[in-house]
């Protein structure tokens, strides 16, 4: 199997894996749409009311119709992202440290429709506002007729009751007046602009603080090409055919997955954490080609981001933080380990700045590093890149990050495996001792590993590597 083909395999693994938890929503959804479009009969009304463009800012009203899209939306960070305790912390300290001027910086991204509504020039206010006009809502995305830049939100906002989605023939009779986009059609290019405007962020020192979408465009996958091509949505909403609406009648279509699972996880005390965390999880198990192989005392361990279409670590990687862990044992006990991180320390603390902890790392301009992204003036960057050609002779054609490992001492065993954090204790520690985030909120962070970076080797596999 060539190595693109590879990549679009697992690529496609991973769409498959993260629906799993989207195809099981469908009687959750049905449940959610107390008020069906379909409901009492089966012969549809003559006329269906249009809804006001209030009641199109409103998911609820969204879910009368498109129950199933409501359900899967609702547990993922999107509708989270308004009452993430992490970013209501962060903001508060930002507004605060800067006396007001970080503005709408974070909260037009978490909050977009109040920001666009000008209910909110801060996001202080939040928790006063309704509930329909907080987080990535279905009209934040569906009503976007134009980005303008790639990066910062720098979303157009329509204003004339049309939700516009990748459906090139919308059926007739519906709620709302709706149209094709390009900019919804996870099959276009274009597609990647949509989520790139909120995944490229930069601060005021034009420091780029999140790349993601810069790191999709200089991939393999950002380019028209039928073998290669992936956008965002490819990956991160994956679908099966149904369709898209409870009214009568309405054809069969793709329905996407709107979890759009990444690393993020809920609190665990939210209702749904355990759904949400499985389909992270499903997500991030195939997101690495890694090997581990021995020779000697020589252990040598393999990572290549060949199936993301983007960096990994990505987005806010200032707070993510991975990393390999390696144990060696000799007749049952351990006797060796790199990389072991207590489950209550920040990786940084225990790693340093250990060449395979992959995260980046903001700095101010003095050059001494900080965890608020306001203040950053610079970053330094230690993370996997993406494939970027499928051409042999390009020199950027093997782009693995390899490294070997002696361990001084004999042994039997050696076990690998890659672990995450979507952000760790430097970040939430330093909001704590700020005052913005209660202690309690310590158990916010959590560690994942990869299904895909799990080795294990023994002597019986002698010279070479791991399955």
């Amino acid at each position: 199997m060539s190595r693109v083909r590879q990549q679009l395999h697992r690529a496609s693994t991973l769409s498959r894996r993260a629906s799993t938890g989207a195809l099981a929503l469908t009687l959750v959804g049905a449940a959610l749409a107390t008020a069906s479009c379909s409901s009492k009969s089966a012969t549809p009304a003559p006329e269906v009311p249009q809804l006001t463009l209030e009641q199109l800012r409103d998911p609820e009203e969204c879910a009368r119709c498109h129950a199933e899209h409501y359900a899967s939306w609702s547990l993922g960070m999107h509708a989270f992202a308004a009452d993430d305790p992490l970013f209501l912390a962060a903001n508060a300290r930002g507004q605060r440290e800067t006396k007001g001027a970080l503005g709408v910086f974070c909260v037009r991204c978490h909050a977009p429709v109040a920001v666009a509504l000008g209910l909110t020039t801060d996001g202080l206010n939040l928790a006063s506002l309704p509930k329909a006009t907080k987080g990535i809502t279905c009209y934040a995305c569906h009503s976007v007729d134009r980005v303008d830049a790639a990066h910062d939100a720098a979303l157009h906002y329509a204003s004339d009751g049309v939700l516009r989605a990748g459906i090139a023939d919308p059926a007739p009779g519906a709620a709302h007046a709706s149209a094709y986009s390009p900019l919804h059609d996870r099959e276009q290019l274009d597609s990647a602009k949509l989520c790139g405007s909120c995944h490229d962020v930069q601060n005021a020192n034009a420091v780029p603080l999140a790349r993601t979408y810069a790191e999709w465009q200089g991939s393999i996958f950002a380019h028209d090409t039928p073998t290669t091509k992936l956008t965002c949505a490819a990956c991160h909403m994956p679908g099966h055919d149904g369709p898209v609406a409870s009214t009568a009648g309405a054809p069969t279509r793709r329905v996407h997955d709107h979890s759009v699972p990444g690393v993020d996880l809920f609190p665990a005390s939210a209702p749904a954490a355990s759904q949400q965390r499985a389909a992270v999880q499903a997500a991030l198990d195939p997101a690495l080609s890694t090997k581990l192989c021995v020779q000697g005392q020589k252990v040598t361990v393999t990572l290549d981001d060949a199936f993301a279409g983007h960096a990994f670590p990505s987005g806010a990687a200032y707070h993510r933080r991975a990393w390999v862990e390696l144990v060696a044992a000799r007749a049952g006990a351990d006797v060796w380990s790199m990389g072991q991180v207590p489950d209550d320390q920040a990786a940084i603390a225990t790693l340093g700045d250990d060449t395979w902890l992959l995260a980046d790392r903001l700095k101010d301009a003095s050059g001494a590093p900080v965890e608020q992204l306001w203040t950053a003036a610079s970053y330094t960057s230690n993370v996997l890149l993406p494939a970027v050609t499928n051409d042999k002779t390009d020199p950027r054609w093997y782009h693995a990050m390899v490294r070997d490992v002696t361990v001084p001492v004999p042994f039997d065993r050696v076990s690998m495996r890659v672990r995450i954090r979507a952000v760790d204790y430097d970040f939430v520690d330093d909001l704590i001792a700020s005052g913005d985030l209660p202690a309690a909120q310590r158990s916010l962070v959590t560690t994942l590993t990869l299904g895909s970076s799990v080795h294990v080797w023994t002597t019986a596999i002698g010279v070479g590597c791991a399955p």
